[in-house]
């Protein structure tokens, strides 16, 4: 037997699967490629920045969100002289300071849309500010963890957040898998 030799047909059939396989091909890299562009613009549409520090004209210390996206605060540690705080009278205890006169504003487990500055303790009266002010530079620290919608995690740490020197250079964000669990000592509860 003789095997038949292939005519022009079938190689114009082979070459056309060929090219039909590489326009595929192409098409589902083009598709992955936008749809990789397309996550990076959410990412960056929906990128919060939560930073802390003293507002000397409010007499407060604040958070703000500086980012273009809502940010979800999953949880809140303050720190006096190394040791956690659990909260704002425990914060002036440690401090020396007599926990009443303040007013303050929830953070934890909040949201802080876009551009959003939340005074998280304000003293009404100037003089306990200045005591706050001068009790608190460089013996407290903030860290607040916070997610975006997409469910991408920072922590703030803000090593001296009272004093001349508070903001920008003591501040790092840093990107973390998740939040840390933080044991009920450690927690903020604002």
């Amino acid at each position: 037997m003789s095997a038949t030799p292939p005519n022009r047909r079938d190689h114009w059939d082979v070459l056309g699967v060929v090219i039909a396989s590489l326009v595929g091909l192409l098409a589902l890299v083009v598709a992955g490629y936008t749809a990789y562009i397309q996550r990076e613009q959410v990412r960056a549409q929906v990128w919060p920045y939560l930073i802390s520090g003293n507002n000397d004209l409010t007499q407060s210390l604040t958070v703000s969100n500086k980012g273009v996206g809502p940010a979800i605060v999953r949880s809140v540690r303050v720190i006096v002289d190394d040791k956690p705080q659990v909260d704002w009278d425990h914060v002036l205890v440690a401090l020396g300071m007599q926990p009443n006169s303040y007013i303050m504003t929830t953070v934890n487990h909040g949201v802080l849309s876009p551009g959003e500055e939340l005074q998280a303790i304000r003293f009404p009266d100037k003089q306990l500010w200045r005591q706050f002010h001068d009790a608190t530079s460089g013996r407290v620290a903030i860290d607040i963890c916070f997610c975006s919608t997409l469910g991408e995690c920072w922590v703030s740490i803000n090593e001296k957040v009272i004093g001349p020197k508070s903001m920008p250079l003591q501040l790092r964000v840093k990107p973390v898998g998740r939040c840390p669990q933080l044991s009920p000592a450690e927690t903020f509860n604002n």
